[in-house]
C-alpha cells in the first residue's frame, strides 16, 4: 500500500524561508539594542538662600606717618663775571721716534771675537747604568784595584752590608709576612746615596729595606770620561723566616 502526503499539510516544506525570516528579525532586534541610548535624569534641588542680616565691615584707614620727600637741590650759582687766565707756561712737547728700522737706516757692522764670546758651563746630572759605567763608584775598603776587581768589591760590599744590617721587623714576624723587595737608589756624583725607592709586597718590609740601604757610607763616585756622575743600582732583599 503506498502512502500518500498531502503538499499543504508538509511540515518542511517553507523551513528555509522561516529560518531566513527569523534571522532577519533577531539581526534587527540586536541592531535596535545597540542603537538604543539612554540618558541619565538629573535631579536638580532648588532652595532659595535668603540673607536677613547683611553686616557691612569698616575697614579702618590706617595713616602712616612717611617723611615727605628732601627738597630738591639748589642750582648751581654761575658767576656773573668770568676771567679768562692765559697760560703763559710753554710746554715742550714729547717726540717719540719709531724704534722701526727703515730700508734708508744703515745697520752697523760688528763682529764678535772668539775671545769675547763667554760660554757657561753646566752641570749635568748624568746618569749612567752600572753596567756601562767606566769606574764604578768606589766602597771603602775596595779603592786602588782595577775595574774588573772594582766591580766585583762592589758587589760584595754591598751584600755584606745588607747583611750585616738587616733585622726581621717585628710586625711583619707576628703577621708572618715574607717575600722580596726590589730597592733602587742612585750614587750621586758626590758618592751619597740618593732617591731611594723600593717595590715589595707590604710596606713594612719596604721601610726595612729602604732603611738597610739608607745607612751605606759614603763612597767615592763613579766616573764616566773623566767626570763624576751618578749611577743607579737596584738590590734585591729577600724577606723569609724560618719556622
Amino acid at each position: 500500500m503506498q502512502v500518500k502526503k498531502n503538499p499543504e499539510v508538509e511540515v518542511g516544506r517553507n523551513s528555509s524561508l522561516y529560518f531566513a525570516v527569523g534571522l532577519n528579525l533577531m539581526l534587527l532586534i540586536t541592531y535596535i539594542m545597540f542603537e538604543h541610548k539612554t540618558y541619565e535624569k538629573d535631579d536638580f534641588a532648588r532652595d532659595i538662600v535668603q540673607v536677613d542680616n547683611f553686616v557691612e565691615e569698616d575697614i579702618p584707614i590706617v595713616n602712616l606717618d612717611v617723611p615727605p620727600p628732601p627738597p630738591p637741590p639748589p642750582p648751581a650759582l654761575v658767576p656773573d663775571d668770568i676771567k679768562v687766565v692765559e697760560d703763559e707756561v710753554e710746554v715742550e712737547e714729547t717726540i717719540i721716534e719709531s724704534s722701526e728700522i727703515g730700508q734708508n737706516d744703515a745697520i752697523e757692522e760688528y763682529v764678535a771675537n772668539v775671545e769675547d764670546v763667554v760660554v757657561e758651563e753646566v752641570e749635568e746630572d748624568i746618569e749612567v747604568p752600572f753596567a756601562v759605567i767606566e769606574n764604578v763608584p768606589v766602597f771603602p775598603g775596595c779603592e786602588n784595584l782595577s775595574k774588573t776587581e772594582a766591580s766585583k768589591c762592589f758587589q760584595k760590599k754591598m751584600q755584606e752590608h745588607v747583611n750585616k744590617n738587616f733585622e726581621y721587623p717585628e710586625r711583619a714576624l707576628e703577621l708572618e709576612m715574607q717575600g722580596k723587595v726590589y730597592v733602587l737608589f742612585i750614587i750621586d756624583k758626590t758618592g751619597k746615596v740618593a732617591k731611594i725607592r723600593s717595590r715589595g709586597p707590604d710596606k713594612i718590609l719596604e721601610n726595612e729595606a729602604e732603611r738597610i740601604i739608607s745607612l751605606l757610607p759614603k763612597m767615592t763616585p763613579g766616573k764616566q770620561r773623566g767626570r763624576s756622575v751618578s749611577m743607579p743600582y737596584s738590590i734585591p732583599i729577600h724577606f723569609k723566616y724560618r719556622q
